[in-house]
This record gives structure tokens, C-alpha cells and sequence, in this order.
């Protein structure tokens, strides 16, 4: 298979803010393609200018192989972070609505919307308006409104803010559904779990640059195995000034990890001495380790911000 989204040099600048700086990368089709980075790093007009809301300054951008044709952008289903759908149509109207405007024609639309309303157990409600529905039924309409008409390439934006376990595990499952029927999926997300989880492919932009790009097990394997998850029988914690081989301890409910500073055989004798261990692991870091590690602000950059001055990042 070829890509399903290519982006070459793609910049974006709002007056003196460069949004997006010559970014690369590729989606390739039929894949499940994480986007991550902290807010304000340009993600969301990244997703803006694939789906030709808004017009890059420079680059190129093709979906399906073809730059800025209306009828690649037809096949491609967007469920943006802030919802919004008609409240006072019915949702049987609405989901049909929605699927007409992608090229399906009446009974294609209402069959797609009624197999959908079925999967999700709303068939029920085919007639409410949505301003009856509760927030989590509404939620489920939104998201069957963007993928009723079966598009080759989905761009979900922050997909499971909100939701609650069941209803996020319930659209999980169609995304992996999807995936299956080779659907490209392209969605952004600060839940480093999910991505983990869900993903083939891994990219992170960072202050509108590309710093990560590859599967979960490449970019692990950049970063080495650095990371000690260490547990204690009588559940005590360890303090970083308890051990000067590591550093960066953070608590993970049953156990606590670190980031590795010297000899793994002396920090698990240093960390025996202090009490009954009953695990130790050198491990890759996890996805969220890797994040935060890019994007967690440096001393200088938070003394900035304190001082209410720009910070240098030279």
C-alpha cells in the first residue's frame, strides 16, 4: 500500500507565531497513525490544513496521492475536539444528513445510519432529537456521524475526550473494527495509554517540528533501556535523594519508576539494602515517559515564564 496522507515542508505562520515549521511525515494507508504533542504545538492546524479548512503558507500536502482535490477530501471523515452537531433534528435525519453530504444517496444513507444506531444500541432513539439525548448518547451520535459513510481515511481529534470507560472502550472497538476494514485512522490524543495501545505509528510535534516519528518499538528503542520499575513488599517509596544511580521517580500506583543515572547491579543493591524488594525490571520508558520527557519544560524556560519573560530556545 502507498500513503494515505503525505506532508512535505508544510509551514504554517500566524503573524509573528510560526504554527508549523517544514513538517514531513506520512500516514501510510490502512494504518492507525497517533498524533501527539502537548497543546500549542500544532497538532490541531496540522489536522486543519490535511482537511483544507485552512491553506498551509508552504509545502505540499496530498491525501490519497493527489494535492488539494476536492474529491480526495470527500473520502476523509473529521471529528474535531470541539463537537457540534444540529440539536434540534432528529438523529436518523441528522446521521443521514451527513452521510448525503459525502455522496451517498438516500437509502445507502439510512441503511449505514440504522446499522450504526444498531451496533451502538440506539436504534431506539432513531426519532429524538439529539437535544434529548444525555452527553454520553450524544457523543456516540457525533462520532457515528463522521464515520456512516464508511471513509477511506479517518482524522479524529482528541476522539476520546470526555467519555466515559464504557463508551470509550465502545468506540475503540469499532476504530480497531475499521482498522481491520482498512480504514486509515489518523487521530490526535494527549492519552499516551490509548496511543500505546491503538497505534502502528507514532508521531510527536513539539513547538510545530517533528521530534518523533516511527512505531512504539523504534522510538523505544531510541531511548534505550533506561527506565527501573521497582516495587517494595511493605509498599515503601523510594526518595531521589536516596540514590544517586537514579533519578526521576515517579509513582505508578503499585510500583515506582525511574530513569536509570548509573549501574543497574548497584542501584538493585543500593535499593535491597533499603527494605524488602519484590520487583525490579530495567525496561524501555513508556510512550508518556518519552513525552514528557520531550516536552516537560526546562529550568530556564520555567524561570522564564515566572518572570513573565520569552524564553530562549536556541
Amino acid at each position: 500500500m502507498g500513503a494515505a496522507i503525505e506532508l512535505e515542508g508544510v509551514t504554517k505562520r500566524y503573524r509573528e507565531h510560526l504554527a508549523v515549521d517544514s513538517f514531513d511525515v506520512e500516514v501510510p494507508e490502512g494504518s492507525v497513525f497517533g498524533f501527539i504533542g502537548p497543546n500549542g504545538s500544532g497538532k490541531t492546524t496540522t489536522l486543519r490544513m490535511i482537511l483544507r479548512i485552512i491553506e498551509q503558507d508552504a509545502g505540499v500536502i496530498r491525501v490519497f496521492g493527489r494535492a488539494h482535490s476536492p474529491s480526495a477530501v470527500d473520502g476523509i471523515g473529521y471529528l474535531p475536539e470541539e463537537r457540534g452537531m444540529y440539536r434540534k433534528m432528529t438523529v436518523l435525519r441528522q446521521l443521514m444528513y451527513f452521510a448525503r453530504l459525502k455522496g451517498m444517496n438516500s437509502r445507502e444513507a439510512k441503511k449505514a445510519a440504522l446499522d450504526w444506531l444498531d451496533r451502538f444500541g440506539l436504534e431506539d432513539w432513531k426519532d429524538k432529537k439529539l437535544e434529548t439525548l444525555s452527553k454520553g448518547m450524544s457523543q456516540k451520535i457525533q462520532f457515528i456521524a463522521t464515520v456512516v459513510s464508511r471513509p477511506r481515511l479517518l482524522i479524529l481529534d482528541e476522539p476520546f475526550s470526555g467519555l466515559d470507560p464504557v463508551n470509550r472502550e465502545t468506540i475503540r472497538d469499532s476504530l480497531t473494527e475499521m482498522k481491520r476494514n482498512g480504514t486509515t485512522l489518523l487521530f490526535s490524543t494527549h492519552d499516551m495509554p490509548t496511543a500505546e495501545g491503538l497505534c502502528d505509528h507514532i508521531c510527536m510535534i513539539y513547538r510545530g517540528q517533528k521530534v518523533l516519528d516511527g512505531s512504539l518499538r523504534e522510538i523505544q528503542r531510541q531511548y534505550g533501556q533506561d527506565t527501573v520499575r521497582l516495587g517494595f513488599a511493605d509498599n515503601t517509596e523510594v526518595g531521589e535523594d536516596r540514590l544517586a544511580g537514579l533519578g526521576e521517580l515517579r509513582s505508578r500506583g503499585r510500583f515506582q519508576e525511574g530513569r536509570l543515572r548509573g549501574d543497574p547491579h548497584e542501584v538493585l543493591r543500593e535499593l535491597a539494602a533499603l527494605g524488602p524488594l519484590d520487583h525490579f525490571e530495567v525496561v524501555h520508558p513508556s510512550l508518556q515517559d518519552i513525552f514528557v520527557r520531550i516536552a516537560q519544560p526546562s529550568p530556564e524556560e520555567m524561570k522564564a515564564e515566572i518572570e513573565g519573560e520569552e524564553p530562549s530556545h536556541a
